[in-house]
Order: C-alpha cells, then structure tokens, then sequence
C-alpha cells in the first residue's frame, strides 16, 4: 500500500500524507459482522477517568475478527480487502465452503479470489493458519496465540512478522517484531505469512485534528501545571522538577520495575528480551 502526498494548501496539508486505500476492494461492510462500539473517554463503569487523554474520535463500528482461526479444514475464499477503522492493517472477508462468513487479517500480497484453510492438514501458504508444530522452521507468521484456544495476540499490527526459530520439547521459540524471543506452545495456532499495509509506519498525520479523529486528545506536561496537579508543578517561571521525574501520582517515572514477577505473568517463557 503506497503512500500519496497531497498538494500544500495548508501547513496541516504540507507535511500530510495518506493512504492511498488501492488495496482495498469495498467500501461496504459485511452488516452481520458489524457490532456497535461505545466511546467511553478512558472512563471506567464508575465513571472514573483511568486512562488520560482519550476522548472524543470519529464514530466507528466493530468489525468482528475470526483470531482463533479454528474452522478447521474447510476452505474459504477471499471475497474482499476491507479498511478497519480499529486497526492500522486490511481485513478480508472470507467466504467458506459451507456458507460462513468471517472476517481475518489480510496478509501481505493476498489478492480478491484466493484460497485459505486452518488446520494441521492445510499447506504452508500465505494466509494459511497451521499449529506451530505443522509450521517449517524460518516461516514467518503473524496472529499467532500466545495461550491455547484463546486465539491470536501477537504479531497483529501492520507489517508484523513473527519467525519460527526453534522447536524443543512441547514448545517452539518465536522471534517477535521487537526482537524479544520468547517461547509459545507447539499446539497454539499461527497464520502464515507478514501482515500487510506495511507502509502505515511512513504515514504522516500532520496536524493535531488528525489526531483528534484518532481519540486521542492533547497531553500537557506536568511542569507547566500547578503544584496541586502535579510533582513537577509549581514554581515562578519556569522551574526544574525537583528531584526525579514522576509521574502525577507520585510514583518514579524511569526504571521504576511494575510487573509482579515471572511466578504471575508470562515472563519464564521468554527466553531473550527486546531490552538489552
């Protein structure tokens, strides 16, 4: 998917550039797998703001995504390559041999009329979703799951790549797109191939209203608030903070470890982490 400039009519126009959506085959979705989806303005149910800076966007509707990829061993077709507005990568809708419709993520080169399967038994080929024990050592996948049936979780953004680099015991070792390799269980499910848009990272917004129709709404920073909101506030003038950096509820803002440990999370199956 190339990138188009267009003419600087405007500061905002100047340094803007788009999309040019010639991947795409249909402007109109497929309305049984549309859902609703509520803006709730980083809120949480009491009402409570819990993530900041979010608000506001364009009104979008849910497209429903088929991660687990678990109709096994029926084929499908691809019918169409289709914008998401709640991801940077194309959807396909596929229609498959017995009548269902779901929607997947388009990878890298798949083109209108194509054949897809899931299941040990399909081949090694673009859009094919294969167990990692199925998989040859080297491919490259993407959506791959990273807990058995829960469905795809890593390797989902535009142009992400995940490779196959070992295989031992019950567990095959994944180099993710950060660099971290970590190891996943032979049986999770994985789907063949780079995910495609892979030009989305060269895309300039180039104004602050793009951003605003994204949801995402200014940040200030903490010096230029008043002692009452923030560690960094206060001061006559412009003031250094004071000590170390921290974030507005006093917690260090660098270095500063939150995760509970390798007994909680997922951190004993990575074996190389993308910090150095």
């Amino acid at each position: 998917m190339p990138t188009r400039k267009v003419n600087p009519t405007s500061a905002g126009r100047r340094n803007m550039s788009l999309a040019d959506y010639s991947d795409v085959t249909t402007h109109t979705p497929l309305k049984s797998l549309l859902r609703p989806l509520k803006k709730h303005g980083g809120r949480n149910n009491q009402g409570r703001l819990t993530v900041r800076h979010k608000g506001g966007g364009h009104k979008q509707a849910y497209r429903v995504i088929d991660f687990k990829r678990n109709k096994h061993d029926v084929p499908g077709v691809i019918a169409t390559i289709e914008y998401d507005p709640n991801r940077n990568c194309r959807i396909c809708l596929v229609h498959y041999a017995d009548g269902d419709k779901r929607y997947i993520l388009a990878p890298n080169g798949i083109k209108v009329g194509e054949k897809v399967m899931s299941g040990p038994a399909a081949e090694i080929k673009n859009g094919n979703a294969l167990p990692l024990r199925a998989i040859p050592l080297g491919t490259m996948v993407h959506n791959v799951e990273l807990t058995l049936g829960r469905g795809g979780q890593m390797g989902r953004a535009a142009g992400a790549q995940i490779q196959v680099l070992a295989k031992e015991g019950r567990y095959a070792t994944l180099r993710l797109p950060s660099g971290e390799m970590r190891m996943v269980h032979l049986e999770c499910m994985a789907t063949i191939g780079q995910l495609g848009n892979t030009d989305d990272k060269n895309l300039r917004l180039g104004k602050a209203g793009r951003t605003r129709w994204l949801g995402i709404k200014p940040t200030n920073r903490g010096v230029t608030m008043n002692a009452i909101d923030h560690p960094h506030g206060g001061g006559e003038g412009k003031s250094p903070i004071g000590g170390k950096p921290q974030t507005p509820w006093g917690k260090p803002a660098m270095g500063y470890k939150t995760r509970r440990g390798k007994s909680y999370t997922s951190d004993k199956f990575i074996v190389k982490r993308r910090t150095k």
